[in-house]
């Protein structure tokens, strides 16, 4: 049978058939890709979450992006979680900017806009990070940065690639943007404009409901509102510290191996003699006999070097080969064969020819090996311990690589194993008041990153003196605190969330009122609750930004509303409701050489610019066209979020 399919197969006929066959199967794969990539399905790194013209933005570019946002977060907020980092939006703004980001480049392409690799090249040499001692670029350097950071060499051309691909689309659009004359008046005469007007505050207290709550309740509004309890991670970690005290008492150096130090130093234990000289170095041999000869005639030398319009130096202590090594040997011999308080006999060096006057002369006697043996017994065995240290830390890391735990470790170096409390990412207790100790500080952030309890680490903590041996033993990752440990303060907040429901409605009519020509304390007293008097305000717009301070949100709505107007608005934290009422403005006056004017140009320039930036950024994002795939974003949002 399997005759006959070969025979078959290789007839003019069979090939026909099979080329068809295999064209089919091709067919059926392509068509399964094409299917795969349009219904998004998964979060492995091809699936698109967004196209912008025939750019695709895939889900592990997403999730990479994300978390390298939250990392740059974490700098300045290091307990938030990716949990908490999602409930603010934050992955719609991510992929804003990826989506952003992909439409200068094909808006680029499409016109003939790009970003060489000769100028990336530039770029990443130009940076101050990537650069070596000697102050150049430095190749180990820039590798050990995308060690650091994970990321590759062509995620770092990426970003620097869209950097200056916006750099030539939308900076030139924001360039030398002005506004009109009239424009800029009005605006700086705000700052001289007065306003007067009430706020008055309705609490959330004074409304809150006060009968029993039902526990279905509180658990509706703790699933609606889970966001807002969501604890930090915090981990609790074990460490160990050793130094050479671990290492006992080590024998004390040999005769052999101090009779090798002293032969190796020989030089430094040897007889030895230093100067101090005064020099004059002049070009030739002629001025430095006649500079020789002024100073033998019962001048200095320093005045034969003035009257020759020259100035006359000091050097030393020096010894003869270090002088040698500056100038000549020829010029260390000279300085060395006369005596204290003579001139040297003219000598040729590097610089031209020198005269020098002895000043001082040091001479320092040597040691023998009897004499040295105490400081090179010392100084080999400071070496010995040090070199000893450093093998025993060498074993620890075999040790744990091997498999060992912490306590095990530390049995074997007789170190004490000290435990944390559950501690955050930014070393404060959790829940109480407090940080992780001090010498835990250089290991923190690592503990934190790694993904295993009980795995065992080995750091540096003071460079070759103390060395750390941790681990974490328990990972409590981020989430919503239980129901049941916080129900009380639920059911403060339920509270104080159906109070700020019920002054919201009570604020809506106390505005209709004002509008039908009440007062805003009249209006506020015809509540069936006892509020707070409104507050009067009378003020100018330059008074309230000259307190340097934060303008509280009321005062900010009051220095935005039409005149005659009231509005409400809302009370952070659900504590209530402000109504704002505004009575008068009474414009501001600016001359035409107010000093003031020129600011407020430079701002509604730059303001402007900014705006005109963004329309092309929206522009180039509408004529590229975007498609997002909302089933691959949440996919990436709840792959992120650990579900």
């Amino acid at each position: 049978m399997i005759t006959f399919f070969r025979s078959f197969f290789q007839s003019k006929y069979g090939i026909g058939i099979t080329l068809g066959f295999l064209a089919l199967i091709a067919f059926a794969f392509a068509s399964g890709d094409v299917a795969n990539n349009n219904t998004f399905g998964g979060v492995s790194g091809g699936n698109r979450v967004a196209v912008v013209g025939d750019r695709k933005i895939g889900t592990g570019e997403l999730s990479r992006s994300a978390t390298d946002a939250l990392d740059q977060v974490r700098e300045q907020n290091p307990t938030l979680s990716m949990a908490g980092f999602l409930e603010q939006g934050a992955l719609d703004d991510v992929l804003d900017q990826l989506i952003d980001r992909a439409a200068l480049f094909v808006f680029g392409e499409k016109y003939g806009v790009r970003a060489g690799e000769n100028l990336v090249n530039s770029e990443i040499i130009g940076i101050a990070a990537f650069q070596g001692p000697d102050g150049n670029f430095s190749e180990e350097v820039y590798r050990q940065f995308l060690a650091q950071r994970r990321i590759t060499d062509a995620m770092v051309r990426e970003d620097i690639s869209a950097d200056l691909m916006r750099n030539q689309l939308l900076v030139p659009v924001a360039l030398g943007a002005v506004v009109p004359e009239a424009l800029v008046k009005r605006y700086a005469s705000l700052l001289a404009e007065s306003r007067d007007g009430s706020i008055g505050l309705l609490p959330s207290g004074a409304f809150a409901p006060q009968g029993e709550v039902t526990e279905t309740q509180l658990k509706a509004f703790y699933d609606a509102n889970r966001g807002d309890y969501i604890r930090p991670e915090r981990r609790i970690v074990r460490y160990a510290t050793f130094g050479d005290e671990a290492l006992g008492s080590l024998p004390a150096p040999s005769d052999a191996q101090i009779a090798a130090r002293y032969e190796r130093d020989k030089a430094q234990y040897a007889a030895s003699q230093s100067r101090r000289l005064t020099q004059v170095v002049v070009p030739t041999e002629a001025a430095a006999n006649a500079i020789r000869q002024a100073a033998s005639s019962g001048g200095s030398l320093d005045t034969a070097a003035r009257n020759a319009g020259l100035s006359a130096t000091q050097v030393g202590p020096i010894t003869r080969s270090d002088l040698a090594d500056q100038a000549s040997a020829s010029a260390a011999q000279a300085a060395f064969d006369a005596a204290r308080g003579e001139l040297s006999a003219p000598a040729r060096g590097g610089l031209g020819w020198y005269v020098f006057r002895v000043e001082e002369i040091e001479n320092k006697g040597g040691k023998t090996i009897a004499q040295a043996s105490g400081e090179i017994s010392t100084a080999l065995a400071a070496e010995q311990r040090r070199e000893a240290l450093l093998d025993l830390t060498a074993r620890m890391e075999d040790e744990i690589d091997n498999g060992s735990n912490l306590a095990d470790l530390a049995q074997e170096l007789k170190a004490e194993v000290k435990t944390t409390k559950a501690v955050t990412a930014d070393g404060r207790v959790y829940r109480e008041a407090g940080f992780a100790p001090e010498e835990l500080a250089p290991v923190l952030s690592t503990a934190f990153a790694m993904e295993d309890e009980g795995e065992a680490q080995l750091a540096e903590v003071v460079p070759n003196e103390t060395f750390m041996i941790f681990d974490v033993s328990e990972i409590t990752a981020s989430a919503a605190a239980p129901f049941a440990e916080i129900k009380e303060s639920i059911e403060t907040a339920y509270r104080l969330s159906e109070g700020s429901k019920a002054a919201k409605k009570a604020a809506d009519a106390i505005m209709k009122r004002v509008e039908g020509g009440a007062t805003l304390a009249a209006a506020m007293q015809a509540e069936q609750v006892t509020l707070p008097s409104p507050e009067a305000i009378k003020m100018s717009r330059q008074q309230l930004v000259a307190s340097q301070q934060q303008v509280p949100p009321p005062l900010a709505l009051l220095f935005s509303m039409a005149e005659g107007t009231v509005k409400r608005l809302e009370a952070p934290a659900s504590n209530g409701w402000y109504v704002v009422s505004l009575r008068d403005i009474v414009p501001g006056e600016m001359a035409d050489d107010n000093p003031m004017l020129a600011q407020a140009r430079t701002q509604l320039g730059g303001l402007a610019g900014r705006e005109y930036s963004a329309q092309m950024q929206a522009a180039i994002r509408k004529e590229m066209g975007v498609e997002r795939n909302p089933e691959a974003v949440e996919a990436v949002r709840k792959q992120l979020a650990g579900n």
